[in-house]
């Protein structure tokens, strides 16, 4: 066998050649775009969170603690940021407590947290580890404690019992007593409240008017309220009130907005909100956009959407002087319409079948613009070619191993609008008033 030959550079699955990845920059790019455990066109989800778990022990104990929060604080992640967590909690050291505290903003994290923690078999919790939970548990009131009480192969109690939490207060050791003994009250959700068999339309009618619905319960659940009656304007209000809206994926619009084409014009609208909340980018700016075959796989096996919905919707958000082209085996353009109307234009612009990047750079390089975006999961087949333009952002919306956009790419990855918050970041436009 011959050892001393050059070794092959990376390439896409399609085939195209990459860069050589630093380990952070594979991590990042396994992370920020991944619905843990889901599988993807190219690799399944046990393949990802395994090269995930790997990956988390290259790097130095401050990069995963970073990621971990921005994963579950600026693009709104909750499992794998957990999944940094268990590599965290296996390097060990004083990040680890104030992480776990920070990254946990649910209390179904701490279970879920275990359980990822114990998916190859139970084993002790660190000091640091336990330290961190106990800080989580004392976050939560009676109300989030209750909601999250569930049954399952790790129970809150479980996580009470482990970390020996420590209550500040008589009010807080009662609370903690019923956790332990599951006397907790149900919470007043749409769930407890239709499982008991209460009248749909005036339960949600109820908590609206309350303002007791989460957005994301809210998003999901405009079908059942169109099919129960629900009063119209207490629903519309709602969605353009958007609170708590800063937890939701842009394409959960666009999912809502498929299942009840009723409120689409209110979904499109809030939608919208999220252009207005930074700073328009100045020049032309051009969009590409992937429409081959692999972004037509779903985002998960219980959802509709995929990854070219997540794509589409991110493009029809950009402010400012826009045209958008999609790709495949062609290069289209689109009419620039933002919101709904855009996501519409880009799924339907050509056949999905396959990923001609480089072909596709070429083209757009030669037309006068001052910005790029490609929004993609650089599975190309052929050769990408560098940006003419001085501000080029490659966006990869997928969690595959290799990608092509590095070298004079600035390259993002993640599917949230926080996408855009980097972009504005990277050209000094938040020091201008911006996100």
């Amino acid at each position: 066998m011959r050892l001393n030959i050059f070794a092959q550079r990376p390439r896409t699955h399609e085939g195209a050649p990459t860069a050589v990845l630093t380990a952070e920059q594979a991590l990042r790019r396994s992370v920020l775009s991944c619905l843990l455990w889901e599988t993807e066109f190219y690799e399944d989800g046990q393949t990802i969170a395994d090269r995930i778990a790997a990956l988390a022990m290259e790097v130095a104990p401050q990069v995963l603690a970073d990621l971990a929060v921005e994963a579950r604080e600026r693009f709104n992640l909750r499992h794998a940021p957990l999944m940094l967590l268990v590599g965290l909690i296996r390097h060990g050291g004083p990040l680890v407590a104030p992480t776990l505290e920070r990254v946990i903003q649910r209390a179904d994290d701490m279970t879920e947290l275990l359980a990822i923690y114990w998916r190859n078999g139970k084993r002790p919790l660190s000091k640091q580890m336990k330290r961190g939970l106990a800080a989580a548990f004392a976050k939560f009131d009676a109300y989030q404690l209750a909601k999250y009480d569930r049954d399952g192969p790790v129970k809150l109690r479980d996580v009470l019992f482990l970390v020996h939490a420590r209550p500040a207060d008589e009010a807080q050791a009662a609370l903690w007593r019923g956790v332990a003994d599951r006397t907790l009250v149900s919470p007043d959700t749409w769930e407890v409240a239709l499982s008991g068999g209460a009248d749909r339309k005036a339960t949600f009618e109820r908590l609206l008017a309350e303002r007791k619905l989460g957005y994301l319960a809210l998003l999901r659940n405009l079908r059942n309220m169109d099919q129960a009656g629900v009063d119209e304007a207490l629903v519309t209000e709602a969605i353009l009130a958007r609170r708590g809206a800063q937890r939701v994926l842009p394409f959960r619009y666009v999912a809502a907005a498929r299942a009840a084409p009723r409120f689409e014009r209110w979904l499109d609208e809030a939608l919208m909100e999220t252009v207005l909340e930074g700073p328009v980018f100045d020049g032309r700016t051009l969009v590409l956009v992937d429409v081959s075959g692999s972004m037509d796989w779903k985002l998960s096996a219980r959802s509709d959407l995929t990854r070219m919905d997540a794509a589409a919707t991110l493009a029809s958000v950009i402010p400012g002087d826009v045209r958008v082209f999609t790709f495949s085996e062609q290069v289209v353009e689109v009419p620039a319409r933002r919101g709904m109307a855009g996501v519409d234009a880009v799924v339907r612009s050509q056949p999905h079948g396959g990923t001609l990047l480089g072909k596709a750079v070429e083209q757009v390089n030669r037309l006068a613009h001052d910005r790029l975006i490609v929004i993609t999961d650089e599975q190309s087949h052929d050769r990408v070619p560098d940006p003419k333009a001085a501000k080029a952002y490659m966006v990869n919306v997928a969690s595959a191993r290799n990608g092509v956009g590095y070298g004079r790419w600035t390259h993002i990855d993640g599917f949230s609008e926080a996408v855009l918050s980097y972009v504005r970041e990277s050209e000094g436009l938040v020091s201008q008033g911006g996100a």
